[in-house]
Formats: structure tokens, C-alpha cells, sequence
């Protein structure tokens, strides 16, 4: 074999291992399903601890007061909860309406923190930091400025968390809810229920494994103390403050039926910042804990680790390998000498994607469907290709950052009506 047909099996060894683990992780994510939809929450609990509910907050006047309003109307004791909205260096009408929501819900635990570019500006960790400063809640609640979370979503979450003391943190699940509106917004909803709810599902089952959401989830706040904070540095600080909660010795469990509704992109540009944003993150997020790999004492977030490195490194290079060798292949440049084989394989390989992601729809109620059949078809073409690009920019974009120290700050994903 030659040199190129060494790669091109390199690349479809790499692509088969992601594809036997993401299996893996269906099938116990079904088994957890199966299990938590028999599961009966008590719709009184015994005591109701004090939860600080936080939202950090920049330029969302479309969506706030959904989002304040929602929160309000909490199915949760209203003396036993308070909202916390940071505002942060807004130059929209952000201040406007929240202020007109706290005249129409007066005498409720509701505070709203206006900050300006000296002030705030500087991003969701600093944002979360100084609500929590002024915080008084036993637990700590965040949600995203575009989350309207269903009724009984906090106390499923906190009934949660409370059963059990080694859970650090309890994480909800987020459903897309503009998924109809174009076939970008399809294709998120089909990826959220598949390559986060059910990968979720999958690592509690079989590891007791977790990684916190950006939003929807609760946290102890004595944890968060001893952490001293967020880490300011990181924008994705969802992830990076999962992996300190496990060295902490604390666990994160996913309780899906605490449900919140968000507002996913709805044009390629928004969501190609998004993504970037996530992968840039999580690289740096690997890389700060990359030496817990080799220690047996780190426990099951070395899986964590191994994972996110296979994804954003290994991964992401087999992929430009693959598609490099088969575009230079079709133009008759290079010359392949395993074809019949890499046909089989990439047969199977669709295959088992497209059987995947159906088992893991059909978990929610109304997914299944032909038309959702033709959009995972089209997101193997389209959409996970688009991926390889956003994971290669996103590890450009984190060099390039740590080389001119660029600060960190506020990340707008935009917000439509």
C-alpha cells in the first residue's frame, strides 16, 4: 500500500472508533431513558431550599422579558427562590424592559444588575461572578437570556440534587424550540437530542458522568465557594467547571425531565460563531486538565478528557484526511488502492449513523419521522462536514488568542423575534 492509502485508512480507523463510542453511548443513554420516563417526581417535595436563579445578560431585548417572565412563573415556593439578571454592558433596551417587568412583579425576590464597559463587558463568567456575590440562595440556578424553562423544571432539578449529597451539580435538558423555521434549526434540533441529550444520557449510565450545559442546570453553592468563582479565562465555563466539581469528588447527574426551551441559530453566520465559540472553548478546557489523563486519581474524567481530545484533535484530522483523499481521488491527482474496501466501510458507516440517531430521537414525542429521516440524511453530507470546519477554525482562533492574550469577553449570539 502506499502512502495515501495508509492515511485513508488512519483517517477511516479514527472515524470508526468515534462511531463505536458514540454507539456505545446510545445504547446506555436508551437504557437510561427507558428508565427515568418510569421514574415518578414527587409533584410536593418535603422542604424546598432557597435557590438563587441567575441569568447572565448582554443585549437580549428580544428575548428577556420571555425569558424574566418565565422564570417568574416557576412552579417553586415565590419566597423560596430569587432572580438574579445581569444585565451586562447592554447598549440595546435590556434595561427598559427588565425594569418594567420588576413594576409588574413587585414584591418579588427580583434584582437586576446594570453594568457598563468599565464595569462589566467582560464576558459570562465575570457576569456569573458578580450575581453570585450578591447571591443568597442554598443552590445556585443559571439559565440562559433565550431559555423559557417548562413550570416544573427547577423543582425537578432541585428534588434531584437534594436526594443525594454526592451530586455537586444536577443538569437539565434544552430542546430547540424555533426547530421548524428553516433546515439549519433541523438539523441543531436533530444534533441536540442525539449528540448532546443522548451522549448525556449515555455517560450517566455508564460512567455517572456528566458535562454541565451552558444553562438549565443547579449547582451547590458551597462548591462554587470553594472554587472561588468562575473561571474568568474560559468561555465555555460550563465545561470547565464540570471538570473541577469532579476533582472536587462530586458528581453531575442529568435529570431529563427538567425541560427548558431556547432559541437556537437560525443563520449560518450566528451559528458558525456559536460553534467556534464551543470549540474554542473546549480546547482550552483540554488543554488546562490535559495532565489528569495519566492520573488513575482523576477517575472516570479522564473518559471526559480522552473523548474531547479524540473529537477536536484526532478526529477532526481524519476528517480533513478523508474528504481531502477523496476530493483529490475524484480529480484523478492521487491514486487509491483500497477503493471497494473504503466503499463498504463508508456504506456502514452511514448507516450506523443514520440507525443512531433515529434510535435517538425516537425518545422524544413526535420526532420520529420521515421528515426528520431526510434531514439526518442531508446532516451526514452537510452538516457534520461543517463541523470539521468549525472544530479547525475554533483551534485557529485559540492559538491565535493565547499568542496576543486576547481577553475575554461577551460572545453575542443573536437573537431573532
Amino acid at each position: 500500500m502506499s502512502l495515501v492509502d495508509y492515511l485513508l485508512v488512519y483517517s477511516l480507523g479514527v472515524i470508526w472508533v468515534v462511531i463505536f463510542m458514540n454507539i456505545i453511548l446510545v445504547i446506555g443513554g436508551y437504557i437510561y431513558y427507558t428508565k427515568i420516563h418510569d421514574k415518578k417526581m414527587k409533584e410536593e417535595i418535603d422542604y424546598y431550599p432557597f435557590v438563587t436563579v441567575m441569568v447572565p445578560s448582554h443585549n437580549e431585548g428580544v428575548v428577556i422579558k420571555r425569558t424574566a417572565e418565565s422564570l417568574l412563573r416557576l412552579d417553586y415556593p415565590k419566597e423560596r427562590y430569587e432572580i438574579i439578571i445581569i444585565n451586562d454592558n447592554s447598549s440595546d433596551n435590556s434595561e427598559e424592559i427588565l425594569n418594567q417587568v420588576k413594576d409588574k412583579y413587585k414584591g418579588r425576590n427580583f434584582t437586576v444588575i446594570n453594568t457598563d464597559s468599565v464595569t462589566g463587558g467582560k464576558g459570562k463568567s465575570n457576569a456569573l461572578n458578580m450575581a453570585f456575590n450578591i447571591s443568597r440562595g442554598e443552590y445556585l440556578a443559571i439559565y440562559d437570556a433565550d431559555n423559557t424553562p417548562e413550570p416544573k423544571a427547577l423543582k425537578y432539578l432541585i428534588q434531584t440534587i437534594d436526594e443525594d449529597p454526592k451530586l455537586g451539580a444536577v443538569i437539565g435538558k434544552f430542546r430547540c424550540r424555533n426547530k421548524n423555521v428553516n433546515l439549519l434549526t433541523a438539523f441543531i434540533n436533530i444534533e441536540t437530542l442525539s449528540f448532546q441529550w443522548m451522549a448525556q444520557a449515555g455517560r450517566w449510565q455508564i460512567f455517572n458522568l456528566c458535562t454541565i450545559p451552558g444553562t438549565n442546570f443547579v449547582v451547590r453553592r458551597k462548591l462554587i465557594e470553594e472554587m472561588g468563582g468562575w473561571d474568568t479565562k474560559a468561555i465555555t465555563e460550563d465545561t470547565e467547571i464540570s471538570f473541577r466539581l469532579y476533582r472536587m469528588g462530586y458528581k453531575i447527574k442529568f435529570m431529563p425531565l427538567a425541560v427548558t426551551w431556547e432559541q437556537e441559530p437560525q443563520t449560518l453566520k450566528v451559528w458558525f460563531r456559536q460553534r467556534t465559540r464551543w470549540a474554542k472553548g473546549n480546547i482550552y478546557v483540554v488543554i488546562k486538565n490535559a495532565k489528569y489523563i495519566f492520573k488513575p486519581s482523576a477517575g472516570v474524567i479522564r473518559f471526559d478528557l480522552i473523548y474531547y481530545v479524540t473529537i477536536y484533535f484526532l478526529f477532526l484530522s481524519a476528517n480533513i484526511l478523508s474528504d481531502a483523499i477523496f476530493i483529490l481521488g475524484l480529480l484523478g491527482l492521487i491514486q487509491v488502492h483500497v477503493k471497494g474496501y473504503v466503499l463498504a466501510i463508508w456504506v456502514m458507516a452511514l448507516s450506523v449513523f443514520v440507525l443512531s440517531l433515529l434510535v435517538c430521537i425516537s425518545t422524544e414525542k413526535g420526532e420520529l419521522t420521515f421528515k426528520n429521516f431526510i434531514v439526518i440524511l442531508l446532516m451526514y453530507f452537510t452538516y457534520c462536514k461543517l463541523w470539521g470546519v468549525v472544530a479547525g477554525y475554533g483551534f485557529y482562533s485559540f492559538i491565535k488568542d493565547t499568542i496576543f492574550k486576547k481577553e475575554v469577553k461577551w460572545y453575542k449570539t443573536e437573537r431573532f423575534e
